[in-house]
């Protein structure tokens, strides 16, 4: 539950697949990052011609990174339901058609959408580029995203034994006490997955206590990578404008002071400072945001952290 002053929100089913494949449209950045874009429903085929319609195509740019997108309710069958169908989308993926297909369509939105052209700009990747930028993405293998409102061991177990990696993120649904009209979202904070198989099977060798995803930045203090006082900066230039820095002291519950306001999101923090610059952009990575005065960002300290004993972080 879920309490505003005398409001009450009250979590609850989802109507349908289609309210939270909806959803996970209206909400893509903060599953598949910041820098990422979303290409829609599009039917592709097996080798044999067989047709099959993934829920979207999700391509994070900065990363590298794709996704095919299979939202799902947790009361599916995995065996009957999820497995076969994502079977089939993997197979119809690896179609040279499939992804000639799916750059197409994100030259396409490139062109028509102000911004996706954005997100290319920003990472200085000229219009002449985007289509041999987006090719090379699509010849790695897809990652399977699936965001659903709940996890079950089957579903566990089944996305371990793939060979492709798999990331399955829960999106719960909240309504209003007494007005069902009245709907909230919930999605996880900095974009982590409930599993990822991949951070599962590339464990840090060193420090093998703690993943990736798990870290906060009260953890990087304890570490003594950080230090409560100390000042992080961040720099944006918005399109058309002037670069503008921002300072972020580090408290001591791991949380960051910027502008007056205190998050316990680096991404949020970072965020705050993007529009105060006059940007219009939802999500941010606030860890390769903020440096220090090492210029060293807080995924770069993170990493550090797990690639530090246990004992010697303590």
């Amino acid at each position: 539950m879920l309490i505003f002053k005398d409001t009450k929100f009250i979590k609850s089913p989802f109507d349908n697949e289609a309210e939270l494949e909806q959803v996970v449209v209206d909400n893509y950045e903060y599953l598949f990052g910041p820098n990422s874009f979303y290409l829609p429903k599009a039917k592709i085929k097996t080798a044999d011609g067989v047709g099959t319609i993934p829920d979207g195509f999700a391509i994070d740019i900065e990363q590298g990174k794709w996704y095919l997108v299979e939202a799902e309710l947790i009361h599916h069958s995995v065996w009957n339901h999820i497995a076969p169908q994502v079977t089939k989308q993997i197979l119809a993926s690896n179609q040279p058609l499939t992804k000639r297909t799916l750059v197409d369509l994100a030259v396409s939105l490139y062109q028509t959408d102000q911004n996706t052209r954005e997100k290319f700009e920003e990472l200085n990747i000229a219009e002449i580029n985007v289509r041999q930028v987006v090719g090379d993405i699509l010849e790695t293998e897809p990652i399977i995203g699936v965001p659903i409102d709940g996890v079950t061991n089957d579903l566990r177990d089944w996305a371990r034994t793939l060979k492709y990696k798999v990331k399955l993120w829960i999106i719960n649904k909240f309504v209003e006490f007494n007005k069902p009209q009245n709907i909230i979202f919930e999605f996880p904070e900095e974009f982590k997955p409930e599993l990822d198989t991949a951070e599962e099977s590339e464990l840090p060798k060193v420090n093998n206590e703690i993943a990736k995803y798990d870290i906060e930045l009260l953890d990087l203090i304890k570490a003594h990578l950080l230090t409560a006082g100390e000042k992080l900066v961040m720099t944006y230039k918005p399109k058309n404008g002037k670069a503008n820095s921002y300072e972020a002291l580090v408290l001591e519950d791991g949380s960051l002071e910027i502008l007056g306001q205190q998050f316990s999101s680096p991404s949020y923090a970072a965020l705050i400072g993007m529009q105060n610059a006059g940007s219009d952009r939802k999500t941010v990575n606030g860890w390769t945001s903020f440096k220090n005065n090492k210029n060293k960002t807080l995924a770069d300290l993170r990493e550090q952290l797990l690639n530090t004993k246990t004992n010697e972080a303590d």
